[in-house]
């Protein structure tokens, strides 16, 4: 017998979109939408995997480990930092910018600003800020061997003062406990302590002023303290 209905057409599964290939940016991408949305304690390896829709072990091709995926994200977001930097400035003018771009950056995301402080990036735009700077200290003067350590204590310095303001404007205990600081200085016993109440207000006060004074404090150092001649016994070894 012959029949007029339309055969029946059969599916084993819910036809889904094709994922997109795993990469390195993808990855660095996500978790920065992550960072952005979620803040950094959530940029894990299990948080980053479930937004990709892949498993965890699949991620170790491109990231070792949690603290190797946080030292490319802030690679990835240091890319900016030259953004700051002044063109026609001195060379003393974008150097300032540079380091004050680099403090933004990490105040912006205050989980990425403390894991600054224990771990050494080593990422592309990480050499690009180093080489930045390295360049501008030679076209200011300072000999080479000299910005090479100028460098480390310049980036060490503004990475310090982001990760200790992004607390203080994040952190309830912390503005309470700057308000009482500030609370005793008003009130201290000037017997005792005379030069704290002498400065008072100042000891605590200065914001950004404080900041950029802080790194012309460090240039002219730079500026005026060479570094100590090679001992006979370590040429060669620094």
């Amino acid at each position: 017998m012959g029949s007029h209905e339309e055969p029946l057409q059969t599916r084993s599964r819910r036809e889904r979109p094709a994922k997109s290939a795993l990469s390195r940016d993808g990855i660095i991408a996500a978790a920065l939408t992550i960072l952005r949305d979620e803040g950094l304690e959530k940029v894990t390896m299990r948080r980053l995997a479930a937004a990709l829709d892949t498993g965890a072990a699949s991620l170790y091709v491109y990231v070792r480990d949690t603290e190797d995926l946080h030292a490319q994200v802030l690679d990835a977001l240091l890319g900016s930092v030259g953004d700051a930097v002044p063109p026609d400035g001195t060379w003393r003018e974008r150097i300032v910018g540079a380091l004050m771009g680099y403090v933004r950056t990490l105040f912006e995301y205050p989980g990425i600003a403390r894991i600054t402080l224990f771990t050494q990036p080593s990422g592309p735009n990480y050499l690009a800020l180093i080489d930045l700077l390295l360049g501008l200290l030679h076209e200011g003067g300072v000999p080479d061997r000299d910005a090479a350590w100028a460098v480390d204590q310049l980036l060490q310095y503004a990475t310090a003062t982001a990760a200790e303001q992004s607390v203080r404007h994040r952190s309830a205990r912390v503005v309470a406990d700057i308000a009482s600081l500030s609370d005793t200085i008003a009130t201290i016993d000037a017997t005792r302590y005379p030069h704290i109440a002498r400065l008072g207000g100042e000891l605590t006060g200065g914001g950004g002023e404080r900041f950029r004074w802080g790194l012309d404090l460090l240039l002219n150092g730079i500026l005026a303290t060479p570094r100590p001649p090679l001992a006979a016994n370590s040429q060669g070894k620094e």
